[in-house]
């Protein structure tokens, strides 16, 4: 059975990016927010580390954008770094208004405790202990409760947009009227008409074998708008996080860049420390030349995993500091005030994405994006930390300004077709979801990882295109499930890394690989455009 709604403003996603949104427009107008699985499940609430912004005096606009152009390797687009920096300030005031509990100083002349990490000449990370996304997601998830104007959705996850050109052939300009959505606890379609709609679905960090993400970063967002017709700009940047704890049981624990910033120190397994060989800054580098070393002292000793420490600080510190992360070491037997932490770097952060301009908006009319799944020239070849989520309130602010100015002509959402799936049936052999899953994400780990050779991404395209029409033909015949449009979503957006990185004929920021391994003097963004057959 089909199901049919329709709203001012459709937002998928339920992280820092599309509860900000939410939050930011008219109380006269509907927002229907949808959220694939429980709300707070997304990466907002993973975060650890805190939000970059200039609160400190002693700090300074230009201070930040010089930290974010030198981390972004040479590819920031200057006039998005200033557009998002100058606004960082209101939109930490706006976060500390909405009631996060934001750590407070102790005496020292400002409001609220800054941290210093990776890459930062000056201490401008807000931070509440170490659980800042978490802090951020529960206020703005209580907030969202309340507003009378807003309704959420949750267990909907999106199957693709609708748009104008789909429904009328070459209807001109093309517009995004809202999405076919499954519920996934009754397997029921819903057709969702929308005046507006925004994406706000995070990135796609579980292509990867190793990652700090949840389970729902799985690129929904970036393959639905591609397949919809939008660019996508410098896919082949996907951020390794340095320092993952290494457990067997620990899935997806991130242990914070705030740990190296106030001391933490990377160790080999005989207790060598080792950055100071890769780069002066040491273990404040930023996390691309982290990572690497990382991955370069794992393979020459053939080591599973290396050691991050900081027991030579205080374990009142660290239990003030770093609550969260001496809890959760704790409880898989590692005290961190007496023992290093055993970590490996994993994949954290998908730096490229949906080309939008500075209000959100995509390449299609009534189409906006916000957070991960966007490229906006921010971060470049490699992301500042914590400048990610700064990204999301600004942007998402900036999509709600937008669409409460638009005087746009707009579609009437009520009329759209139902979803029709009368000429499939259910599968018997869902085992193909979870071997083709695996396999993805191996062969993305081992050819598209930390370091890459050309011969590594030939093997990679070849795989990935056999299993995009295996997955292609399963998704005609059988009944859709939110694994198979997982699995659809991540196949297409790893072949947009893939095709993204055999684009690159050089090493630069986060995309290393060795058959190119010098730094071109020619500067420029990978621009992958959709065909239309593929839409």
């Amino acid at each position: 059975m089909s199901v049919r709604l329709s709203t001012d403003v459709l937002i998928i996603g339920t992280g820092a990016a599309g509860l900000t949104a939410a939050l930011s427009l008219p109380k006269t107008m509907h927002v229907l927010v949808l959220c694939k699985g429980e709300l707070g499940g997304g990466s907002t609430a993973w975060a650890q580390g805190g939000v970059a912004g200039v609160l400190d005096e002693v700090d300074s606009v230009d201070q930040h954008v010089q930290d974010t152009l030198t981390a972004g390797a040479g590819l920031c687009d200057p006039k998005a770094v200033r557009y998002t920096i100058e606004r960082s300030t209101d939109a930490l005031h706006w976060l500390i208004d909405q009631g996060v509990p934001f750590t407070r100083a102790d005496g020292s002349g400002i409001e609220f405790h800054l941290t210093r990490e990776g890459g930062h000449s000056q201490r401008r990370i807000i931070h509440a202990a170490d659980a800042t996304g978490l802090a951020i997601s529960n206020t703005l998830i209580e907030k969202v409760r309340q507003a009378p104007n807003i309704q959420l959705l949750e267990n909907h996850i999106a199957i693709d947009l609708i748009t104008t050109e789909k429904l009328e052939g070459d209807a001109q300009p093309n517009r995004c009227v809202g999405a076919y959505v499954l519920n996934s606890k009754s397997d029921e379609a819903v057709t969702i008409g929308s005046k507006f709609t925004m994406l706000a679905t995070g990135g796609a960090s579980k292509a990867y074998l190793f990652t700090s993400n949840p389970d729902g970063a799985t690129g929904d967002g970036i393959a639905m708008a591609w397949r919809a017709g939008c660019r996508v700009v410098n896919m082949e940047f996907n951020q390794f996080h340095p320092t993952c704890l290494f457990h067997p049981k620990a899935k997806s624990f991130l242990i914070s860049e705030a740990l190296r910033g106030e001391g933490g120190l990377l160790k080999l397994p005989n207790g060598e420390r080792f950055m100071h060989k890769f780069d002066e800054r040491a273990e404040l580098a930023p996390r691309d030349i982290v990572a690497r070393a990382i991955d370069h002292e794992m393979k020459r000793l053939g080591a599973d995993n290396l050691f991050l420490d900081i027991s030579h600080k205080s374990p009142e510190f660290i239990k003030e500091h770093f609550p969260t992360i001496y809890q959760r070491c704790l409880s898989y037997g590692y005290d961190i005030t007496k023992e290093p932490i055993p970590i490996v770097p994993a994949a954290h952060y998908t730096c490229g994405g949906l080309r939008i301009d500075e209000n959100g908006a995509t390449d299609i009319a009534g189409l906006y994006a916000a957070g991960e799944c966007t490229y906006t020239g921010l971060h470049g070849a490699n992301r500042l930390a914590s400048n990610s989520l700064l990204e999301c309130i600004v942007y998402a602010q900036a999509v709600a300004r937008h669409i409460t100015q638009s005087d746009e002509p707009q579609y009437a959402p009520d009329k759209l077709p139902l979803w029709d799936e009368s000429r499939v049936s259910d599968s018997d052999e869902k085992v193909v979801i979870t071997h083709n899953w695996d396999e993805l994400r191996r062969f993305m780990w081992d050819y598209v990882g930390i370091v890459r050779t050309d011969k590594r991404l030939e093997r990679a395209k070849r795989r990935v295109q056999l299993l995009k029409q295996e997955i292609s033909e399963y998704y005609s015949n059988f009944k859709i499930t939110a694994d198979l449009l997982e699995l659809r979503n991540l196949v297409a957006v790893a072949e947009l890394i893939i095709e993204s990185a055999m684009a690159r004929k050089e090493s630069r920021g986060l995309h290393y690989t060795r058959s190119h391994p010098v730094t071109s003097d020619r500067v420029e963004i990978t621009v992958l455009s959709p065909k239309k057959a593929e839409s």
